[in-house]
């Protein structure tokens, strides 16, 4: 793979690591249980974390690194708000979002995974997939355990 492929597959991942931090600030806005708020605010703090990373690695390959979102992601959740205003922001629902947002972060992380990327970066990618990973089951434990509360 050479350098502007590799930037590319980066800065692919810069656009959804910023919809991976707008979402969940915007869960953290929405949700009531401040335990809940909290750790939002804590999954959104890591993806500004990795974008920043990812932002130095494509300035390392002498490229430019994205610095917004992607149009997919504004859409996304535009369409959680617009929901949110017929079925209501209940803590469940809203989790459910964010669980559905994570499927789509990870589902870009496995396809940068896929690409012949440089070993240094490999490593940096696959870390990163697996913080994805963690905080996609962690919300889905949340969203299955307030469920369960309803």
């Amino acid at each position: 793979m050479d350098t502007k492929e590799t930037i590319s597959v980066l800065n692919d991942l810069i656009e959804t690591s910023k919809d991976g931090e707008k979402g969940f600030r915007e869960c953290a806005e929405d949700l009531k249980n401040p335990q809940l708020k909290t750790t939002m605010v804590q999954r959104a703090q890591d993806c500004a974390t990795a974008v920043a990373e990812l932002q130095q690695l494509v300035r390392s390959l002498g490229g430019d690194p994205e610095t917004s979102g992607s149009v997919a992601g504004d859409l996304h959740r535009r369409w959680v708000d617009l929901k949110s205003l017929v079925t209501g922001k209940d803590d469940e629902a809203i989790l459910n979002e964010c669980e559905r947002g994570e499927d789509v972060a990870l589902k870009s992380y496995r396809k940068a995974l896929d690409k012949d990327l440089p070993a240094d970066i490999r490593v940096v990618v696959q870390r990163q997939f697996q913080g994805v990973q963690r905080n996609h089951d962690q919300v889905k434990a949340l969203r299955d355990a307030e469920r369960a509360r309803s």
